[in-house]
């Protein structure tokens, strides 16, 4: 029972871990330990808190998340969709509402882990992934005009729409040094991801920029500038006051549940990314749990939300790494930077930081796959389309149920396509040509239907998408039949929607005083008509596995 939550470092560490690993554990922990420095320190900033809640963040919560986490190779840390929903937080709450939202939602992952709600990821429908990964990455975009061009204002407002009329109306104040500055990272980046992609870019870039900016001295905001020098000290763990928000409780637990789906749903994602780079398989309830005691402690020491990151687990794999080891690496390698290289850290613009979280939104943005989705279904392409536009224009929280609740009824109508019942005894007329069915043994077509029989067959789930298709059948016939032999040998299972049409059905046979007898009765279908005491109600001699025995019933009747 508890085998599914053993952490896959115990797992790797105990089965003979040696030396040859190490290093290549090593080797990939350092090169992403770099690859995170400038990603949690963008992420920290357009998300409204100081860098260093960013590093911290990388650092606690990355680590407990590689040595309890169910993943070979997970990479965890503060990521790019979570800026946005961080970002709404902190303007509504201050850091202290986050932090509590973040606490509760760190006890949620955990609850969804211990009940094992993990291997429920397969049930989120890829177009409304897709559909608010991509709006996230148009806002995070939104989100940077600021600083790219350096214009004159203030906190730009939360909301689409006002944030770009008020970046057009100031767009007169852009200052240069800082727009050369940015548009020279972001080329500089497409360049090494062109031609040197084994470089890690992101650390390129800020370093070249960082550089150009001190020797030529230019007229930028820095880290130093605007938030002042990073700490070099890993703050005291606390807890939040729970007090000031003790009226704000609902409002702190929609946040907490939008902080832990979302994290949930990253997470497993990645970690899936994980398993195709390297032939694995990743255990989801764990990784869940880890995820909540992840959370939990970063906020403890002053950090924010952490979930898995996809970028930097799929770079960890490329760059060799063979066990969690190299994520614990990857987390020390920064509790490095923050206490020795704090000085030349607080020195980067905030215009090269723009330019690369641009990238990080072109990378979700996935236009590939919007492109490909768009030769799907009409129904995905809505499902797709209506989640995006709620992300970018209303607000994830509402945008990611409105898509559940949608695709929900969209299967439930395709469901109910494939459900569907057939007059068999009017196809008896039909030539052989028309319905090959006839070379079944089964097929009612080969069978003799006395008189006053009539027979149906139902096709599909008998589920409440489809739960009234016997409704009206008696009423077709201008004489009710003696007999209606109803078959089910292609019924899988029957909900209690389906089962309350067959009562009705069953109420309506008797009506018209017509016996109704069942076929192809078997399997998990006998299950579920025996539990809803169906059975019972209709009589066991009156329900049959075979077609056979239910017409050699029928005659029974015909002729009483």
């Amino acid at each position: 029972m508890f085998r599914q939550f053993v952490p896959k470092s115990y797992i790797y560490l105990r089965s003979g871990y040696n030396l040859s690993l190490f290093w290549k554990d090593l080797l990939a922990g350092i090169t992403v330990g770099i690859i995170a420095l400038p990603l949690a320190i963008a992420f920290a900033i357009a998300s409204g808190v100081s860098p260093e809640r960013g590093l911290i963040t990388a650092v606690v919560a990355g680590f407990l998340i590689s040595i309890l986490g169910g993943s070979r190779i997970q990479i965890g840390g503060p990521t790019g969709a979570f800026v946005v929903i961080i970002y709404d937080i902190i303007q509504r709450s201050g850091y202290q509402g986050l932090a509590l939202s973040t606490l509760m939602a760190a006890l949620f992952l955990v609850l969804f882990g211990l009940f094992r709600l993990g291997t429920w990821i397969k049930y989120i429908p890829y177009p409304l992934i897709i559909g608010f990964t991509s709006g996230i990455a148009l806002i995070i975009f939104s989100s940077q005009i600021k600083d790219f061009f350096g214009l004159n204002m203030g906190v730009p407002p939360a909301q689409f729409v006002e944030k770009w009329s008020s970046y057009i109306s100031v767009f007169s104040t852009v200052h240069f040094p800082t727009l050369f500055l940015a548009v020279g990272t972001l080329v500089m980046i497409l360049l090494i991801r062109r031609f040197i992609p084994r470089l890690p870019w992101g650390i390129c870039a800020i370093v070249v920029s960082t550089l150009i900016t001190y020797i030529f001295n230019l007229p930028v905001e820095t880290i130093y500038s605007k938030y002042g020098e990073i700490s070099s000290k890993i703050p005291f763990p606390s807890l939040p006051s729970f007090i000031p928000f003790v009226g704000h409780f609902n409002e702190l637990v929609m946040d907490a549940i939008t902080i832990a789906f979302l994290a949930g749903i990253e997470s497993l994602l990645s970690a899936v990314v994980g398993d195709g780079m390297m032939g694995t398989h990743h255990k989801s309830n764990c990784e869940l749990v880890a995820q909540g005691i992840a959370n939990f402690a970063s906020i403890l020491f002053g950090g924010i939300p952490a979930t898995g990151a996809v970028a930097r687990t799929a770079a960890n794999a490329k760059l060799g790494a063979q066990t969690p080891v190299a994520g614990m690496i990857h987390s020390i390698v920064l509790l490095f930077i923050i206490l020795f290289l704090s000085p030349l850290v607080s020195q980067i613009p905030l215009a090269s930081l723009s330019a690369i979280l641009i990238m990080v939104s072109w990378n979700m943005s996935e236009i590939d796959h919007i492109t490909r989705l768009f030769k799907a279904p009409s129904g995905d392409i809505a499902i797709f389309v209506i989640t995006f536009l709620l992300t970018v224009f209303v607000d994830i929280t509402i945008a990611i149920p409105f898509g559940m609740i949608l695709s929900s009824f969209l299967f439930m109508k395709k469901m109910s396509q494939y459900s569907k019942t057939h007059q068999l005894t009017s196809l008896l007329t039909e030539p052989n040509s028309e319905f090959p069915e006839r070379l079944d043994p089964e097929a009612i077509m080969n069978k003799k239907i006395p008189e006053g029989v009539e027979v149906y067959e139902i096709q599909g789930p008998f589920f409440f998408g489809a739960a009234d298709m016997l409704q009206g059948i008696l009423l077709d016939f201008k004489k009710a039949p003696k007999v209606f032999i109803l078959r089910m040998r292609y019924v899988p299972f029957i909900d209690a929607s389906g089962m309350q049409g067959l009562n009705e059905f069953y109420r309506a046979c008797q009506k018209s005083k017509t016996d109704l007898i069942l076929s192809g009765i078997h399997g998990q279908t006998k299950k579920d008509l025996d539990n809803f005491e169906f059975t019972k109600l209709i009589g066991e001699d009156h329900m049959f596995s075979q077609i056979n025995l239910a017409l050699k019933k029928a005659e029974q009747i015909i002729n009483q």
